[in-house]
């Protein structure tokens, strides 16, 4: 993985769905969450803005790992974590407990979760060192810089899309082109790793026709 302006896809080109059947996630369940009250105010912007795509939207705040760990147990198809990361990757809690990134990943897929992003602002060599994705059927979105407000336009526009069916790496595709242009100055800045490209996950029950 390396990381631009907007991020990188690891999508080379469409033969990545070669054999893999398009799983169908309807009436998607969502947490976004938070390990560190600094975070409120992007977390409640963001959890709105999830709220509009996805009701069954949760948005919770932890003190402890252990606490967060055992609420994405209980089943959620993204999950959207504000975390303190040091380096190495290892996210923290108040009570100074951490958690390695990579063991995070592995937790989500045992869980069942397809999207994990990391919404605040850390640094491209933390996630390189410690969210080990590779071969882990996920997607994991990373953030290096939300640049404020256009974070959020980025994220409203991104789950309209899918959260009516389209498949993340073609939403991402679309909003974040891989050629350099002025789009580059309206989005965040993100490492996308798509481990999972095949899954849709509607946000209403209405809104697709299949099964989990």
């Amino acid at each position: 993985m390396t990381a631009g302006r907007a991020g990188i896809l690891k999508l080379k080109n469409q033969s990545v769905f070669a054999g893999r059947p398009q799983q169908i996630i309807t009436d998607s369940r969502v947490l976004v969450c938070s390990l560190d009250p600094r975070f409120r105010e992007p977390f409640e912007a963001d959890g709105s803005v999830y709220l509009r795509h996805y009701p069954r939207t949760d948005a919770l705040n932890f003190s402890r790992i252990s606490d967060f760990l055992a609420t994405i147990a209980n089943g959620y198809d993204i999950v959207h974590l504000f975390s303190p990361v040091l380096e190495g990757g290892l996210l923290t809690d108040a009570s100074g407990l951490s958690l390695l990134g990579s063991e995070l990943i592995v937790k989500c897929c045992r869980w069942g979760v397809k999207l994990l992003w990391i919404a605040n602002e850390n640094s491209p060599a933390t996630y390189i060192r410690g969210f080990k994705a590779g071969g882990q059927p996920l997607n994991l979105i990373m953030t290096i810089e939300r640049h404020g407000v256009k974070f959020d336009s980025f994220l409203d526009k991104l789950l309209c899309k899918v959260s009516y069916g389209e498949v993340l790496p073609i939403a991402w595709t679309a909003l974040v082109p891989q050629a350099a242009g002025t789009w580059q100055e309206e989005v965040p800045s993100c490492i996308f790793f798509a481990g999972r490209p095949e899954v849709a996950l509607f946000g209403k029950k209405e809104a697709g026709k299949g099964t989990r």
